[in-house]
């Protein structure tokens, strides 16, 4: 090269950096934002992946987006993190939308609803199957921005004071369980009733209620549930791979540098994949604590399952008779998980019950 050319292009270069420096440094602006968590910070690993996730934020920006996150009851009470998302009382919030099925029984399908997708097949669907663009749809309604932040696999089936047996042993159960799962045990005898987690111990001890599901060995050991009630049943088929997400209010969301909405997407998919990681190494370990302290574990009886799964389908059709918005993301997801099976029960499933079998056959 030119000394003369090398010259111009060393102005060039100048130039070029005297005018980037300024667009860089507005297209990297200073914030600090609000985020409050539905779960106590005792729940280290569902409450801990926003903390990840805010983690990331900071890490991605050189600390010039700054999330400070709380936990629940500390800004809102567990269950109103949405709400306080969607009028500005804090910017963000992590929950899961099932618990909001009050307002609109959709929410509860970006989340997990009975016999829906196990947790891959959730993130398939909602990462390369039209999920999100769903969910973008409709939590827009609402006022927020969601993304999937953490997927705790398939959950249990909770604590009984009592062996359950017959579809006959769920009538009149008091149970602490969330959503629109509640509904459809409902159907089958169950009086469901919605706790925040903090609440769930307490209430079974004093025999306010009869049984309670919660999350997995980990998080239910944490909870101290072993401690009143005996009999621990699997498996949770209302969460076969319950979503969480990373709730923006969506004004807030729109302010922001296109920049930062790629590192918050960015963020949220490196928190989701940490948890359900998190949750797979933790769980064997608990349930073999459990199992030594006494816990019964149990299977849910074919009968069980089944009088469940019509039950489930009932209440689709109920719901989507008169709900236009839940017919077309229930349909959307039951096609897409019909299709995920057929190729599940060739691969992933038969290799699967190999491997168990020849576990156990040592």
């Amino acid at each position: 090269m030119k000394r003369r050319d090398f010259l111009k292009g060393s102005a060039a270069g100048a130039a070029v950096s005297a005018v980037a420096s300024p667009a860089i440094a507005q297209s990297a602006p200073e914030i600090k934002w609000r985020m409050t968590s539905s779960f106590p910070k005792s729940l280290d690993t569902i409450y801990g992946t926003a903390a990840v996730f805010a983690k990331q934020v900071a890490e991605m920006t050189d600390n010039k987006f700054q999330i400070q996150l709380f936990a629940a009851g500390e800004v809102v009470p567990a269950l109103q993190a949405l709400d306080a998302t969607a009028n500005n009382t804090v910017e963000m919030s992590h929950t899961a939308s099932y618990y909001y099925v009050g307002k609109d029984p959709t929410f509860a399908i970006f989340a997990s609803v009975p016999f829906g997708l196990n947790a891959r097949q959730q993130n398939s669907w909602l990462f390369q199957g039209g999920g999100n663009e769903l969910a973008d749809e409709f939590f827009k309604k609402f006022g927020v921005v969601g993304l999937p932040c953490g997927n705790t696999g398939t959950q249990m089936g909770g604590w009984f004071r009592k062996e359950i047996k017959t579809v006959a042993d769920l009538s009149g159960l008091k149970m602490r369980i969330g959503g629109i799962a509640g509904q459809v045990l409902q159907k089958v005898g169950v009086i469901p009733q919605q706790l925040a987690g903090g609440d769930v111990y307490p209430s079974l001890e004093k025999g306010t209620i009869d049984a309670a599901e919660w999350v997995g060995p980990y998080d239910d050991e944490k909870l101290g549930l072993q401690k009143v009630a005996k009999y621990y049943y699997y498996p949770g088929f209302w969460e076969g791979g319950p979503t969480l997400h990373a709730f923006c209010n969506l004004e807030k969301w729109n302010t922001l540098p296109k920049t930062y909405q790629a590192i918050l997407v960015n963020a949220a998919n490196t928190a989701n994949t940490w948890m359900t990681a998190r949750y797979d190494m933790q769980n064997p370990t608990a349930l073999k604590r459990l199992v030594a302290g006494g816990t019964q574990l149990r299977p849910f009886s074919h009968d069980v399952l089944d009088a469940c799964l019509k039950a489930t389908n009932e209440l689709w059709g109920e719901i989507s008779a008169n709900n236009a918005d839940f017919k077309k993301v229930i349909d959307a997801m039951q096609a897409y998980r019909s299709d995920e099976y057929l190729w599940w029960q060739v691969a992933e499933y038969t290799y699967d019950t190999f491997m168990i079998r020849s576990r156990t056959r040592g």
